[in-house]
């Protein structure tokens, strides 16, 4: 097995069943009486014991403040996003099947900083990116628009 090949299945499959998986959970955990506050906390706290988990696997250290900086901000934007997930499960009645589609569409905000800011359009085929955003997009509406009437 390649390294690509490698890197697709550890940082593209498993996390994709992973946060598949992990969709359900945040909506059963919903359903079973937690508040948002607390999910992003004990979640903040499981978090913190896999990154330990990594540190011990990883034997890596590596930080910089520039690092630091770029890791508060995606974590505020991952706890701002899961908590208003959690919020509409449990206080708006989502459908878990309707907004994963939909928030996955992150996928596409994702390619194009890539493409722009970070200058993968050199490394990437634009019209297979091109027709698999339009595919995303058209994922997300139509899951959107499922709902029976």
């Amino acid at each position: 097995m390649t390294s690509k090949q490698l890197a697709l299945l550890i940082g593209g499959l498993v996390p994709a069943i992973g946060l598949g998986v992990a969709a359900i959970w945040q909506k059963l955990s919903g359903h079973y009486g937690i508040a948002t506050g607390p999910f992003l906390i004990i979640s903040g706290l499981v978090i913190s014991l896999v990154g330990t988990v990594f540190l011990f696997l990883e034997r890596d250290t590596a930080v910089t403040w520039n690092a630091v900086g770029l890791t508060v901000l995606f974590a505020l934007f991952w706890a701002v996003s899961s908590g208003a997930i959690s919020y509409t499960l449990r206080k708006l009645g989502g459908s878990i099947s309707q907004l994963v589609p939909l928030y996955n569409t992150n996928t596409l905000v994702a390619v194009l900083v890539g493409l722009i800011f970070l200058a993968e359009w050199k490394t990437v085929h634009p019209v297979k990116i091109l027709v698999a955003s339009l595919l995303i997009i058209s994922g997300g509406v139509l899951a959107s628009r499922s709902s029976l009437p």
